[in-house]
């Protein structure tokens, strides 16, 4: 079936940067191939063209593995094995190819992510964050509290994952690796029968050799192998073969693919099962407690063995509550100690501070009167063993319900990563395109340019191009569109979506983590990771939250103790068996513990997994919290005209000759310049072009050969074809040439501009020889979303490098007012416009598809890039409309207003908790009406309010 062409490799959704196939024969199978990025600053770098250029000769140098060209920015990004190819090389190159290269910046970066035990609120995170980033060669740390993972940027050079985790370990919390940015390309293999350590190291030394290979694991006690590869170069199932035929005499032995548990949901059910059984076993020692201390005393006779004395005035009741809250202090709540033990080590305070603290001063005061009780025969006391473990009772059955409400709120992330089907049927297929045999096979053994088959009502396993057979799909899955599309020979498909009818063949373009599905997932993830600046209010608080919760504490156990101690309330106040300084006690407990800091902390982080979750189930992928929370701000929306507005695809509607060339000449000449241009307009003229020829192809000529070529950007391009200068683009590229516009011409030019339609003039040595009118189709929901934007108070405004006609009518057309039409535009001046709207004090978000878009994507408030467009224009984003639709323009904007007011509401809740629960346990309305919160019911308030704001999102967005 070949390799793939440039073309095949782009994705349907989001597209890849250009890789390139090497050969991975020679002197390669003997390197260690680490793979280094540099980045390259270039001068001269106009058009697409010359990006081209630049990757033609690159693609040459043994040991460059991709390369990707952006002429907006000016520079290029190349992977290169070093041991192969030196970066100076690379240099010398791009600078013999014409361009000049002023910088270049070697980054050798890898990323882990690692799964975080023991947050509980945002100072947690801050901690972690902080001493991550003091670990030499990490270059950048982001912690999710909400998700309890970190992702880490770090030079492999000067640091690894141990040195990382260590970091995190030292800061008081647990961590796990989860993976690397290499998982994707990482397969594990199991292997069976008789292995000695020393099979699995000589199966070790193999594999290292083995071309496309990068890294070799061994768990010599599981016998499983874990190999990191290059899906370039080779893939799981020639790894699988590999080892097979490497055994050799009595060394017989089986290979097969492991699959391990995933660890996310390992994680997530380890942890809910953890809180689980020690809210049980808390219970077991509570409970009892709570009943001879609450229940009994009040149901005569059956509490009265209670009151037994076994020595002096120390009861039975005593020694049974110490008994059994020992157990319950120091053992079951030991994960309290763990944390405050931490917290306080690093200078700071959280939940964990405020639970020792309360619970403590319960536990040990009770141990005081234990003690007195013994040593006389007068005292009268009252313990408060059921305040020290009902209170960690209800901490951590709140703690289960958060966990559990945690893992709700990821659903549908879990959802998109379940799309894929787990096994696909694999085609052998000789050199003529005979089917040889068909394997069921496990997906993650599929390999780039495999030949698959997939029946009705299966899923696509992995994105491809149809190479036989036609049907429709359902591509509901990811765009979020219902009516099933047609497919035939040359369509891509993508992975995870459904043959509704029909058998197809298709050939395996992207696998692993190049897929659609897998780049929705990354991103997805990273903007669960991300920190809204809304949090920021949140993060202030924390810090100073726990020391003013102990500080009220205090100024409590005091406005309370002093004035019962000289009688400034009545004795009557004071309930039977307790003194002042018990009573004082108690409300100094029950602030320290009604407290919650952490319902503050997860207001911000869960409502972003909620969202960032329900958008990409909706086609729409937010880039982050910082996206999501300006989106709501914006009131203007600036569109590009062609693939925004319209459907992208130009067609030509009319030609015409205003010379004596002949039809043919002018078909081959357009022909043979616009082949060098990617613009979309340029294809339509070129397939046009073709048609009109006899048997529809290019009679070539002897002066068809083009030279100088050149990108003349918002206006067109010009080159010399054979000796005849030609050149093609719009009036404004004729006007700087001094080339003649007579009346026909511009009769032609104010008739078509008229109807929409685009002029094209094509000039040969200073004359116009002919004209093409292009139409591109308004998208059937422009007209209605721009009404609805209008509707919700948001300007609406259009910038395009077309002609001022031809945007005027497209305008009028979808209801933009002619005002806020901005022609004839090249991309930087579309860039200036989004500042000049910002200088008016707009919020302004843009929405395109093209690399010309990609500096007022950067330039504007929110970027919105058009999921069809290039990747440049992705890139640039901060948030992408995977369904081309839009209508997901409105849906961007109004899931951003309903997550922000989520957010605010329950920072109201959050802060209004506090600041009424607070002086409620303080004991303001105990003179009044004679309420007092004791500690345990304190403690019960504060874990319902953490798991009350998470569900309270979970609900407000989903529903919203």
């Amino acid at each position: 079936m070949g390799n793939n062409s440039r073309d095949d490799m782009k994705l349907p959704l989001l597209q890849q940067s250009n890789v390139v196939n090497l050969d991975g024969s020679g002197s390669t199978s003997n390197v260690d191939q680490r793979v280094t990025t540099i980045i390259f600053k270039i001068g001269g770098v106009e058009c697409a063209s010359c990006s081209i250029s630049i990757e033609a000769v690159l693609q040459k140098l043994n040991g460059v593995k991709s390369i990707i060209v952006s002429p907006i920015q000016g520079q290029a990004v190349v992977k290169y094995v070093s041991e192969l190819v030196s970066a100076k090389t690379i240099k010398d190159t791009i600078e013999a190819a014409g361009f000049k290269v002023t910088e270049f910046i070697e980054q050798d970066i890898a990323v882990c992510r690692l799964k975080i035990k023991g947050m509980s609120c945002t100072s947690c995170s801050e901690s972690i964050e902080s001493s991550l980033l003091m670990v030499e060669g990490v270059k950048k740390a982001i912690v999710g509290l909400a998700l309890e993972e970190a992702k880490i940027n770090y030079d492999p050079n000067v640091t690894d994952t141990n040195s990382i985790i260590k970091a995190v370990v030292d800061a008081g919390f647990g961590a796990d690796l989860i993976g690397s940015e290499n998982d994707a390309n990482k397969v594990h293999i199991k292997l069976q029968g008789v292995i000695s350590p020393q099979d699995m190291e000589s199966i070790m030394q193999s594999l290292e050799f083995l071309n496309g290979v990068n890294k070799v694991e061994i768990d010599i006690n599981e016998a499983i192998v874990i190999v990191s590869y290059d899906p370039d170069l080779t893939g799981p199932r020639s790894i699988l073969s590999f080892i097979q035929d490497s055994c050799t005499g009595s060394n017989r032995y089986q290979a097969s693919l492991h699959i391990p548990e995933k660890q996310r949901d390992t994680e997530r059910n380890h942890e809910i099962k953890m809180y689980r059984n020690q809210f049980f076993w808390s219970c077991i020692f509570s409970v009892p407690v709570f009943v001879f201390s609450m229940v009994l005393p009040m149901i005569p006779p059956y509490g009265n063995w209670l009151s037994y004395r076994i020595h002096n005035m120390l009861t039975v009741g005593m020694v049974s509550r110490l008994v059994l809250c020992t157990p319950v202090q120091f053992l079951i709540g030991r994960r309290f100690y763990v944390g405050s033990y931490h917290a306080l080590r690093r200078r700071s305070a959280n939940m964990d501070v405020l639970v020792a603290l309360g619970t403590n001063a319960a536990y040990f005061y009770s141990i005081y009167t234990v003690i007195k009780a013994s040593l006389s025969d007068k005292f009268e006391g009252q313990d408060f063993f059921e305040t020290s473990t009902m209170l960690i009772s209800f901490i951590l059955l709140g703690k289960y319900l958060e966990s559990t409400a945690k893992g709700k709120t990821s659903d549908a992330l879990a959802k998109l990563m379940d799309l894929a089907p787990d096994t696909a049927c694999l085609l052998t297929v000789n050199n003529e395109g005979i089917i040889l045999s068909e394997t069921e096979i496990n997906t993650q053994l599929i390999e780039r340019n495999d030949i698959l088959k997939i029946f009705p009502g299966s899923k696509f396993p992995v994105d491809g191009i149809v190479v036989n057979g036609q049907g429709y799909v359902n591509e509901s899955m990811i765009t979020g569109e219902a009516t099933p599309v047609a497919k035939n020979v040359g369509d891509r498909v993508i992975g995870g979506t459904v043959n509704e009818n029909g058998c197809l063949l298709i050939k395996a373009t992207h696998v692993g983590s190049e897929t659609a599905l897998s780049q929705i997932v990354q991103i997805v993830e990273a903007a669960q990771l991300a920190r809204a600046p809304v949090q920021k209010l949140a993060d202030q608080i924390s810090k100073y939250f726990v020391p003013t919760v102990v500080a009220a504490a205090v100024m409590t156990w005091l406005g309370w103790f002093i004035p019962g101690v000289v009688g400034m309330y009545p004795k009557s106040w004071i309930p039977k068996a307790m003194d002042e300084f018990e009573l004082a006690l108690q409300f100094g407990i029950s602030v320290l513990v009604v407290a919650c800091p952490c319902a503050l902390g997860l207001a911000t982080p869960t409502a972003v997994m909620v969202a960032t979750g329900k958008g990409a189930s909706q086609g729409v992928l937010i880039k982050g919290g910082n996206a999501l929370e300006k989106a709501h701000k914006v009131n203007t929306v600036v569109f590009d005209k062609t693939g925004t507005l319209t459907v992208g695809k130009p067609e030509v509607v009319s030609a015409i000759l205003f010379s004596r060339i002949s039809m043919e000449e002018f078909c081959n000449t357009t022909i043979a310049v616009e082949a060098n241009s990617e613009h979309p307009i340029a294809k339509a003229i070129v397939e046009h072009a073709k048609n009109r020829l006899p048997n529809h192809k290019t009679q070539p000529t002897n002066g068809s050969i083009v030279k100088d070529f050149e990108v003349h950007p918002g206006a067109g391009v010009g080159c010399k074809v054979g000796p005849k200068t030609v050149l093609i683009g719009n009036k404004r590229l004729m006007t700087s040439f001094n080339i003649s516009i007579s009346l026909e011409v511009e009769n032609y030019f104010t008739d078509n501009e008229k109807l929409a339609r685009t002029c094209v003039l094509v000039a040969i040595d200073g004359k116009i020889a002919g004209a093409v009118a292009v139409t591109d189709p308004v998208k059937p929901e422009a007209a209605h979303v721009i009404s609805y934007l209008q509707s919700m108070n948001i300007t609406t405004v259009m910038v395009t490098g077309d002609n001022r006609s031809t945007a005027t009518a497209i305008a009028m057309e979808i209801g933009i007012g002619i005002e806020n039409v901005f022609a004839e535009t090249d991309p930087l001046g579309k860039a200036e416009r989004i500042k000049e709207l910002q200088e008016k004090g707009m919020i302004v978000a843009m929405v395109g598809d093209g690399i010309n878009d990609s500096p007022a994507l950067v330039a504007a408030d929110v970027g919105m890039a058009i999921g069809a467009g290039t990747d440049v224009a992705i890139e640039a984003a901060d948030i992408v409309l995977i369904k081309s639709c839009l209508e997901d323009v409105i849906t961007a904007i109004d899931l951003s207003k309903k997550t922000i007011s989520r957010i605010h509401l329950n920072y109201v809740w959050a802060l209004g908790y506090n600041v009424l629960g607070v002086p409620v346990a303080a004991g303001v309305l105990f003179p009044v009406i004679g309420v007092r919160l004791p500690p345990w019911l304190a403690g019960a308030c504060m874990a319902a309010s953490s798991v009350s704001v998470i569900k309270k999102k979970e609900r407000g967005i989903l529903i919203g």
